[in-house]
């Protein structure tokens, strides 16, 4: 019985020192995201953030673009920013906007048939 108690207590220390302490302050959430980003570079692209209420904002820019682009935007949420595995979802969330802003850069696809006949493509 007294085995048992001992690796309670144990198992609860370790969810304690594994699920840390977070705070909900979005100046500690833009921090985090912040260094986060800062383990990230690309050649064509910049990234950054900036709070927006209790969540942030992720900012991707093309750096120099020969042609003008858009920014884009995507806001992370608490649930996502105060989730013990935030560095692996901020990586899938990242992966996630940079297709998705390459593919909102595209001027034509197949998809414009009007287009498409008005150019007689």
């Amino acid at each position: 019985m007294r085995l048992t108690k001992q690796w309670e207590e144990k198992s609860i220390v370790c969810q304690l020192l594994y699920n840390h302490f977070v705070s909900v302050s979005p100046n500690t959430r833009l921090d985090r995201v912040l260094a986060q980003l800062r383990l990230y570079e690309h050649p064509l692209l910049d990234f950054s953030a900036r709070a927006k209420g209790e969540g942030v904002e992720l900012i991707i820019q093309f750096k120099n673009p020969p042609v003008p682009v858009h920014t884009y935007y995507f806001d992370m949420h608490p649930r996502d920013l105060d989730n013990p595995q935030f560095e692996w979802g901020l990586q899938r969330q990242l992966y996630d906007c940079l297709h998705d802003y390459l593919v909102e850069m595209f001027v034509r696809t197949p998809q414009d048939r009007l287009e498409r006949q008005r150019e007689g493509l």
